[in-house]
C-alpha cells in the first residue's frame, strides 16, 4: 500500500487566501502538489515556471523539491515594486520615516 502524506497549498491574494488540503503519495513534489490543488485552474495568472516563486513554510523551494508530511506549499505573487528601490526613492526625496514604516510627524 502506498504511503500518503498530508500537505497544504496556499495562495494569498490581497483580499483573501486560498488554502487547499491534500493527501498525496510520499515522494510528491512541490509542482505535483500545486497541480493537484486546482489553484492553477482557479487562478490562470499563476505561472509556476515563470513569474510566481514557490516556497515551503516561507523558504523558497524549487518545483522539483520533494515534500514531507505536513508541509505547506506557498505560491508567492510577484512584487509590484522593489522594496529597496522604494526606500531609495523616499530617501532621495528627503522623506523621514519613523520606525514601523509610516511617515514621521513633522516637528
Amino acid at each position: 500500500m502506498t504511503e500518503l502524506i498530508n500537505v497544504e497549498v496556499t495562495y494569498a491574494l490581497p483580499q483573501r487566501q486560498e488554502l487547499v488540503h491534500l493527501r498525496l503519495p510520499a515522494g510528491a513534489t512541490v509542482r505535483e502538489a500545486v497541480e493537484a490543488s486546482g489553484l492553477l485552474q482557479k487562478f490562470p495568472d499563476i505561472e509556476i515556471d515563470g513569474r510566481n516563486k514557490l516556497g515551503i513554510y516561507a523558504k523558497l523551494a524549487k518545483a522539483d523539491a520533494v515534500l514531507r508530511d505536513r508541509d505547506r506549499v506557498e505560491i508567492y505573487r510577484p512584487l509590484i515594486a522593489d522594496p529597496k528601490a522604494v526606500r531609495k526613492k523616499r530617501a532621495d526625496e528627503g522623506k523621514v520615516m519613523k520606525k514601523g514604516g509610516g511617515m514621521a510627524e513633522e516637528a
